[in-house]
């Protein structure tokens, strides 16, 4: 018995130790700014905005065990500016369903035609396959480099802008669910569009702020939906960096907010749990459930090698990023607008984890 109630003073103790943004983020009492030069070098080095090449960030913050360390914007960008994050949204909104998981409202097995009914066309696929980017559904997720062949540019700006989750379900199968990992915003807004039933109708339009971002204390998101209604879970949520930040340290905390557990724990094991059935892509992080973890796949190696093992990130178009490091209690959130490859995600992280060492290697 009083093993116990030392074990119970303890984390009683160690829960009050802990910093959160409380309105906001504090700063750290102490900050050796010459550590993170090598970081603004890399990230903020002289802007191309004529020919739009090279590292162009917009914001970097990094948090440290709840405090600020490294904060900066590139003009107009500012720490109140709501930033489009891109596919950020897609870990989002699976931490958005991690709430209604919570509220009991499905089970990762359900069929998602139970909530989505234009998917009867595809009985088998269930919403952890969705949250895998795994459904089968044929999809071409390319941008600048295939626009006339592209699903996604159809999806969001052309024959299927109008019902987003629609186009996404007709599309014919190309695999059995569950067993290849396909990218695909369709199947983000598959999954916006099944919420809807969740949850119910008169409550949808709210429930992102109600279930997360309030009692997160986020102020500045602004969710855009298509012109049936539903979220555009796969590409358009903007939010400042500060309240992006506060979605990291949920997850780093393993879905506890202060005292409140929004997220049961076993879903941040899902988001963070490798899928294996996909293929490799150098400097490419791989799938877990809606989330991108720096784990090997069988035979491969660690898509980030000097970040550790257990680091896993939302990541966007356009070189938006959102990387949690448990290991080093660190939440990274990078703004940007790249136009070619020559951002790395490892020479981020690797400068970074150096600067918040004092500058050790």
């Amino acid at each position: 018995m009083a093993v116990l109630l030392s074990l119970t003073l303890l984390s009683t103790w160690a829960l009050s130790q802990e910093t959160w943004p409380q309105p906001d983020w504090p700063q750290a009492a102490e900050i050796n700014r010459l550590a993170w030069c090598q970081v603004q070098a890399y990230a903020f080095a002289p802007r191309d905005d004529r020919n739009r090449e090279g590292v162009r960030t917009d914001a970097l913050l990094v948090i440290k065990q709840g405090q600020v360390v490294y904060e900066h914007y590139a003009a107009p960008t500012s720490a109140q500016t709501p930033h489009l994050t891109w596919s950020i949204s897609k870990s989002v909104l699976a931490t958005l369903l991690g709430v209604a998981r919570q509220e009991v409202r499905f089970a990762l097995e359900d069929p998602v035609a139970r909530f989505y009914p234009p998917m009867q066309a595809h009985p088998a696929v269930r919403l952890q396959d969705l949250l895998h980017w795994a459904s089968g559904l044929d999809w071409q997720e390319a941008y600048e480099y295939a626009p006339l062949h592209s699903s996604v540019v159809a999806m969001l700006y052309t024959r299927g802008r109008e019902d987003m989750a629609a186009y996404t379900a007709a599309r014919p199968p190309a695999a059995e669910p569950g067993q290849r990992f396909l990218y695909s915003s369709g199947d983000s807004n598959v999954l916006a569009a099944a919420l809807r039933t969740m949850v119910g109708p008169e409550r949808y339009r709210q429930y992102p702020w109600d279930a997360l971002f309030t009692p997160l204390g986020i102020t500045s998101a602004v969710w855009e939906r298509d012109a049936s209604g539903t979220l555009v879970g796969s590409s358009y949520l903007y939010m400042s960096a500060r309240d992006l930040a506060r979605i990291g340290l949920l997850m780093l905390r393993d879905g506890r907010w202060q005292s409140q557990q929004l997220l049961a724990k076993d879903w941040v094991v899902f988001n963070r749990t490798l899928f294996t059935k996909a293929v490799a892509e150098p400097g490419e992080a791989n799938p877990g459930g809606h989330w991108w973890l720096n784990q090997p796949l069988p035979g491969g190696e660690r898509p980030w090698p000097d970040a550790p093992a257990g680091t896993f990130a939302a990541l966007g178009h356009w070189g938006q990023a959102l990387y949690v490091v448990p290991d080093e209690q660190l939440i990274v959130v990078r703004y940007a607008d790249d136009r070619d490859g020559q951002f790395q995600h490892n020479e981020l992280l690797k400068r970074v984890l150096a600067a918040q060492s004092g500058g050790r290697p």
